[in-house]
């Protein structure tokens, strides 16, 4: 049985014809439903009475989560080539309804062709597909991915001090957000019951939203979001630049049956979007990994090159992520990601430049605004590198200055030794890896990727995996949540400034004054400050408040006064009070919050009367 399952604000359909000669006899009316759990809903060959009882379960639990309680039953034939007779799909449709008698449900007649006008809800759990069979039905999935459920684990917290207890038995009194990442980890459970609160936030300061016409866990970005997401994206560049990455780019698709992919397949724990094409079996690339490995293998390379940095922002990468773990900008199905690989000699070379991916990534999330007390930290190892490298783990738990959470493998499964990551703790008590790193002793001999040491002897190198941010999506994810918090703990939630798709708002009191307005707008935006105008006809009052909930720090309201002082009137968002600055001073002070930060022009508009409304 195949089900496409959608919670909707509304559902309309009409009956217009007979598609088949067993069709149910009924009086062909139009019906609309709303605030309604559709169910299109395809019965298959091989179907049976348990098989309907167990969709009807699974769709009784999920409208639980969602808290609806009004169902419709939708025979649709398209969902399936593979359909039952028309008469056991109809005892089987009678059946889950029967089965509903606590839920308000209702079934659209079977065997007719029908007209309906749907209208999907954009929530995370909206949208659903559902393949329940008599036997089980699995997806095909890397050995890794298969594997990943089934290692076993030993679970630990070790503290600054270099004391190892085991997660269970330590004192998460003063680490309560260390206790949720040690429960969420071990737990492995990533389905999410609601919307974090980052999801309404980001529709309603227009920055994404989900894109109906796409897959599911893929985004769109407004221009407010574009800006936003393009200068983080820029940043972390030049931070790795800075740190000695060459920037290059590779293709998004790969032959799945290149040697190199279908060993690295049975390695990397992900699930990949498949395409057939021209006669071959093509992948959407899942990590920036194999394209800068097999561009690796094509050099020649000494030891006297390495460590030897390659970088590349993946706009995008794919992973086909489970329906019920796609959420907002927290977990996606296409994402961008920052990612340097380094090649390095041998393992002392390699944790040298550990380290220093160690900082770069602590600097780099607190140059974004994801502070030190924002994450915590999960680290992997086998238990062998761990005896051989305790001063390298001890030291980064000690930089860190606070317990982190350890999982260690008693053997080796994965390409890695080590591995960290920061984990941001969203509001729903939910973690999510931003910045990390690994030591990959694999794949240097798997792709055949080569250097001359000083014995004139061909080796294979050691290969870091540093994202210095994470996913560019996951900041954001994690930069709205943290306002969230701020606005639910009474604090005014606020982008750093640097990030603001809005630095400076002008409102002129009257049309008289907008000349005026014009010109300081075009002096401040030629000190590289992003400033709209509020030119609408509106009240004072309104475009005040307005300018509130789209967070801008800095607004000027222009009149009489204002045009004849040698000075700015100036609302701050974070105090009080009107303050009186100099035109110089002003500007002083805005490049002192964007110090060390990319620049990027405004991308809407100057004015808003020329601005489309948004409708999210």
């Amino acid at each position: 049985m195949r089900i496409l399952q959608l919670h909707c604000d509304n559902i309309s359909y009409e009956p217009t014809k007979k598609e088949i000669k067993s069709a149910e006899d009924i009086v062909p009316n139009p019906v609309s439903l709303d605030e309604v759990v559709v169910c299109f809903t395809a019965v298959e060959k091989d179907d049976t009475e348990a098989v309907a009882k167990d969709a009807i379960s699974q769709i009784k639990e999920s409208m639980k989560k969602i808290g609806c309680s009004k169902l419709l039953l939708y025979p649709y034939a398209h969902l399936s080539s593979d359909l039952s007779a028309p008469s056991t799909a109809l005892s089987l449709l009678k059946l889950m309804e029967n089965e509903c008698s606590e839920l308000e449900v209702s079934r659209a007649p079977f065997g007719w062709t029908k007209s309906y006008n749907v209208k999907v809800k954009g929530h995370p759990l909206a949208e659903s597909s559902k393949v329940i069979t008599a036997g089980e039905k699995k997806e095909h999935t890397s050995d890794a991915l298969e594997s990943e459920s089934k290692i076993k684990s030993y679970w630990y917290i070790l503290s600054p001090d270099g004391q190892m207890v085991e997660f269970d038995k330590f004192n998460f009194t003063k680490h309560k957000k260390l206790e949720i990442l040690a429960k969420y980890e071990s737990d492995k459970k990533r389905n999410v019951d609601e919307p974090p609160p980052h999801v309404a936030l980001m529709k309603k300061l227009a920055i994404a939203d989900y894109e109906p016409a796409s897959d599911h866990g893929n985004m769109r970005y407004f221009p407010n979001g574009r800006l936003i997401k393009g200068l983080l994206e820029q940043y972390v560049t030049n931070k790795v630049k800075d740190y000695g990455g060459y920037e290059v780019e590779t293709p998004i698709m790969y032959d799945s049956h290149h040697p190199s992919m279908e060993s690295y397949f049975n390695r990397f724990p992900a699930r990949q979007y498949n395409i057939d094409a021209d006669g071959k079996k093509l992948f959407l690339r899942f990590a920036a990994c194999f394209g800068q490995f097999l561009m690796a293998h094509d050099f020649q390379m000494s030891y006297k090159n390495l460590p030897y940095r390659l970088y590349e922002l993946t706009r995008y990468s794919f992973r086909r992520e489970q329906s019920g773990e796609l959420v907002g900008l927290r977990r996606l199905r296409a994402f961008t990601m920052p990612d340097c690989h380094a090649f390095c000699k041998d393992i002392p070379q390699a944790i040298d430049e550990f380290r220093k991916r160690f900082d770069l990534s602590r600097d780099v999330l607190s140059n974004v605004g994801i502070e030190h007390d924002d994450y915590e930290m999960a680290i992997r190892f086998t238990e062998d590198f761990y005896n051989e490298n305790k001063e390298l783990i001890l030291d980064m738990v000690k930089k860190l200055d606070k317990p982190v959470l350890v999982e260690m493998w008693k053997e080796r499964f994965f390409y890695f030794v080590l591995k960290w990551e920061f984990n941001y703790i969203d509001n729903l008590r939910k973690a999510s890896a931003l910045s990390t790193d690994q030591i990959d002793v694999e794949n240097g001999e798997r792709y055949g990727i080569e250097f001359v040491d000083e014995n004139n002897t061909t080796l294979n190198p050691v290969i870091l995996h540093n994202s210095p941010s994470g996913a560019i999506e996951r900041v954001m994810y994690a930069l709205l949540e943290k306002c969230a918090k701020d606005a639910k703990e009474g604090r005014k939630p606020m982008f750093p400034l640097w990030l603001a798709p809005t630095q400076v708002r002008i409102i002129p009191l009257k049309d008289e004054f907008l000349e005026f307005s014009q010109k300081l707008s075009d002096q401040l935006t030629a000190q590289n400050i992003r400033v709209d105008i509020d030119d609408r006809n509106e009240s004072i009052g309104k475009r005040i408040r307005e300018s509130e909930k789209e967070w801008i720090r800095y607004v000027l309201v222009i009149g009489e006064k204002e045009v004849g002082s040698t000075n700015l009137s100036v609302r701050d968002r974070t105090q009080s009070d009107v303050k009186e600055i100099s035109f110089d001073n002003f500007v002083d002070e805005i490049a002192t919050l964007n110090e060390g930060k990319p620049h990027s022009t405004l991308n809407l508009p100057p004015l808003l009367s020329k601005r489309p409304v948004i409708q999210v």
